[in-house]
């Protein structure tokens, strides 16, 4: 798999099937970090994933500590709203960890603050827009990842 997908806590079960199509069709791993704003046999998230879960490459964890303790000694980056760089100069290389925080807030700012020189965002052109979708930014992100690579 070229690339993993962390999704930390998401909450809209649209977005994270959306996401878990994305993941399916750009041949990347998706990670889903709890806890969860639904339950992952909700009805919208299969909708929005259509009948592709099935066959989606996905693991589960119980928190932050139980991921990046099973992912220590993984690269990773980390998307956020807040950082400097932009997501095209992310270093990209395959296996590497895409992190997304939830819908509502974002990453942590623990994580924030630990990991500033591995922080970047997606560039907005518009002081009225503070964000991007969840899952357009993933979309943005990763075909920007398999762009460099091939």
């Amino acid at each position: 798999m070229p690339l993993n997908i962390v999704l930390i806590e998401p909450e809209i079960p649209n977005n994270t099937g959306n996401i878990g199509r994305l993941a399916l069709a750009s041949g990347s791993h998706l990670h889903l970090v709890k806890p969860f704003g639904f339950e992952i046999d909700d009805t919208r998230l299969k909708r929005a994933g259509l009948d592709y879960w099935q066959h989606l490459s996905v693991t589960y964890y119980d928190n932050t500590d139980d991921f990046f303790l099973k992912n220590k000694n993984e690269k990773m980056v980390f998307l956020s709203s807040h950082g400097t760089k932009n997501h095209w100069d992310i270093p990209f290389e395959d296996h590497l960890f895409l992190i997304f925080g939830k819908e509502s807030v974002g990453l942590p700012k623990p994580l924030i603050k630990a990991n500033q020189n591995k922080l970047f965002k997606i560039p907005l052109y518009s002081e009225q827009v503070r964000s991007l979708n969840i899952a357009n930014a993933v979309s943005i992100v990763v075909y920007e990842g398999i762009r460099q690579l091939q």
